[in-house]
């Protein structure tokens, strides 16, 4: 039985934020009080307009088989939203709902990547990039985001790594792990250099409305990306419904044909009351969308200035996302080591910087997707246990 088990699930990785739960919550079940800071979930509920469009959907009996790319009316808000947004013309035939974000990273480097190709990809990270790069067969070529540029792609370094086998290009902004914001100036420099070459970009937009200082701005508003530009964004983050797995990725309509057959191999199709869900959450009132980010911004400000003040640890501001990505470098061990110990000591479960590659090791990655109380509460924790350490 040693041998059942393709090739291929060798190449596939995890999410450590997942691990590192589940660790916490085994601490949890022996009766430790574990502050959660690890997972990167709003710990807002869902706005009750939105719950309330599901319900609704579900009483007129949306609770059968949909089209595999999606149904009309949510494609077509959400190509509207885009269109409105990133200032291009999007019709609802190159939107396509899959559950959750990472099916278009999925099917995207499925449907593109051939073994040996190249895909840059931001390190650190989202770990799913590099995985299902390697899964397909193809070259991770890993880009660092370094904390001296704030975290933001240098496009210099951009251009020394393409060559003529680079297939894609993802780029996230805001951020995961670093809450960092690519700019206008960063972002048409980049298309610059796609321009020039036969490139495809997976712009992971999933954080676009959690953003403190700046505004967004999407590859796909540059003049002649948007046929280039696969969008990557869902409901989660900005609206707090990481449970109703709903995201979607908007797209050239060649491509989103071939997209759909991975759907339909893979998934069917989105259950349509979640999908009036969105539609609810693109039209309704954003309020509570709103409140959330500005709550999030309090939180950022209070976590940031707490690690500041722990000697061996600093942290820049992140202009967007939920998280902080300090720098632990002055305390002497390595950031999965760290978290561990943070977890053990302290309590608190935080995310080792490796965990999102190789650039990420002498960072943590924490999620203030927590009450002020519990952040106050781990930042005095950390501090007891970092002292500690250095004693």
């Amino acid at each position: 039985m040693q041998n059942i088990f393709a090739e291929r699930m060798q190449q596939l990785g995890t999410e450590t934020a997942f691990e590192m739960l589940a660790k916490a919550k085994e601490l949890e079940m022996l009766g430790r009080e574990i502050i959660h800071l690890e997972i990167g979930e709003p710990d807002f509920p869902t706005p009750n307009n939105i719950i309330e469009a599901g319900i609704k959907a579900l009483r007129e009996g949306m609770t059968k088989y949909n089209p595999s790319q999606g149904l009309i009316e949510p494609r077509q808000v959400i190509a509207d939203y885009i269109s409105r947004t990133r200032g291009i013309s999007v019709d609802h035939e190159e939107v396509i709902l899959v559950p959750g974000g990472k099916p278009v990273i999925f099917f995207s480097i499925i449907a593109l990547v051939n073994p040996g190709d190249e895909v840059i990809y931001p390190n650190p990270g989202f770990p799913i990039y590099e995985s299902v790069i390697r899964f397909v067969g193809g070259k991770p070529v890993p880009i660092q985001l370094r904390e001296e540029n704030g975290f933001r792609m240098d496009v210099d370094e951009l251009r020394s790594l393409i060559t003529d086998k680079t297939k894609m290009l993802i780029l996230n902004s805001p951020q995961n792990p670093t809450g960092a914001i690519l700019t206008r100036e960063d972002i048409e420099d980049i298309a610059h250099e796609v321009l020039q070459r036969d490139i495809i970009v997976l712009s992971d937009e999933i954080y676009e409305k959690v953003i403190y200082e700046g505004e967004p701005y999407s590859i796909a508003s540059v003049p002649g990306m948007k046929e280039r530009t696969i969008i990557l964004n869902g409901f989660s983050k900005s609206y707090s419904m990481t449970g109703w797995r709903l995201g979607y990725g908007v797209m050239n309509k060649p491509l989103a044909e071939k997209m759909t057959k991975l759907v339909i191999n893979n998934n069917s199709c989105v259950p349509g009351f979640t999908q009036m869900a969105g539609v609810e959450a693109l039209t309704g009132s954003q309020i509570a969308s709103e409140n959330m980010v500005s709550q999030f911004k309090l939180r950022r400000d209070v976590i940031v200035d707490g690690l500041n003040s722990i000697k061996g640890i600093s942290c820049l501001k992140s202009p967007g996302a939920f998280y902080v990505f300090p720098n632990i470098k002055a305390l002497g061990l390595p950031s999965g080591e760290l978290a561990d110990y943070l977890l053990n000591e302290a309590g608190v479960a935080v995310l080792g910087g490796q965990a999102f590659g190789e650039y990420g090791e002498g960072y943590l990655r924490l999620s203030y997707a927590n009450s002020l109380e519990n952040i106050n509460m781990a930042l005095e924790k950390i501090e007891k246990a970092v002292y500690k350490l250095r004693a």
